[in-house]
């Protein structure tokens, strides 16, 4: 994890796959922005695997500007991990994402930041007067943002846009993976963040084509039910493998009940008993190792909190005796 460097006050994080077309005018309008601010900056670009130019502008406009650092993916690796990879290089006491297909406004990089400043550690942008498509885009995001406010708790109008505004102690503690880049507020409210909301400028695609299409819709549902797990059982995970085990153990007792009460009446030929006895030893089975699995993930969790907790007091031990 990359250290906080006093000397940035900003960092941008932007990254991009086949964006060729967008490099050099999304490059000079942050640029620019930054450059009227007046704060120190860093603008951190993760070519995500690109097939085009993208990289080779990159590294042309990376020689004449030294606030640009470009990371380099070797395949495609999608757009969590190109914000994890922007997010463990930057130096700065606050960190910015934005898309590199100019939709995002670099000019309300001051104003996100400015909103941090008020008490949050994050601030996401609400795109109010969406410039995308209806049916394919703007339905399934209001959809998806009301399955995402409803799991994680977070009421935010637009959990999709990228241009937000992190604290860097919060942001770099995180581990994204999937597509939970979407879900990072809610991941955020776990380390008990203050989130805030600003509306921000959204502007039509000028170049190339979106990278989201409806079949990421899956692997969206599949990382929001990690999600909703995380945020329900993260500090006790016996509690859900303990629902589990008295689940199954449940069945497994409904079934030798039935097998009894069958036997008793002689319902049940030999083929049948022969079942319901491994159905239920299956069940009785399944019940105990969810119980050993809730045991183990209970005891990691527990392990971590005391090594957090000796951190902690070697922390403030050393402070006091500065």
């Amino acid at each position: 994890m990359a250290k906080v460097d006093d000397k940035i006050f900003c960092s941008i994080v932007v990254p991009m796959m086949n964006e060729e077309e967008s490099v050099t005018p999304m490059h000079e309008a942050i640029t620019k922005v930054m450059r009227a601010w007046g704060e120190r900056y860093e603008l951190i670009i993760v070519d995500d695997g690109s097939s085009d130019r993208t990289f080779e502008i990159l590294n042309l406009l990376a020689q004449n500007d030294p606030h640009l650092r470009v990371v380099k993916f070797r395949r495609n690796f999608g757009q969590s991990a190109a914000m994890a990879a922007g997010f463990e290089h930057a130096r700065g006491e606050y960190i910015v994402t934005l898309d590199g297909d100019l939709q995002n406004d670099p000019e309300d990089i001051p104003r996100v930041v400015a909103k941090l400043q008020e008490g949050y550690d994050v601030v996401s942008g609400w795109r109010k007067d969406r410039k995308d498509k209806f049916l394919i885009r703007k339905v399934p995001s209001k959809i998806a943002n009301r399955l995402i406010r409803k799991t994680t708790r977070v009421s935010l109008h637009d959990t999709g846009c990228s241009l937000k505004a992190y604290r860097a102690e919060v942001v770099q503690k995180i581990r994204l993976y999937g597509e939970m880049h979407r879900f990072i507020p809610g991941l955020a409210r776990i380390e008990g963040a203050r989130i805030g909301e600003l509306v921000v400028k959204h502007h039509e695609r000028k170049f190339g084509q979106s990278k989201y299409n409806l079949s990421r819709t899956f692997r969206v549902i599949m990382d929001l039910m990690t999600l909703n797990l995380l945020l329900k059982y993260l500090t006790r995970p016996l509690h859900f493998f303990g629902g589990l085990t008295v689940l199954f153990n449940g069945l497994g007792f409904a079934t030798l009940a039935a097998l009894f009460y069958g036997w008793n009446r002689q319902y049940l030929g030999e083929d049948e008993l022969n079942v319901l006895v491994a159905l239920a030893f299956l069940l009785f089975a399944s019940g105990i190792n969810f119980l050993l699995y809730g045991l183990i993930a209970n005891s990691v969790v527990s392990t971590g909190q005391k090594r957090d907790e000796r951190l902690y007091e070697f922390k403030s031990y050393d402070r006091n005796n500065n």
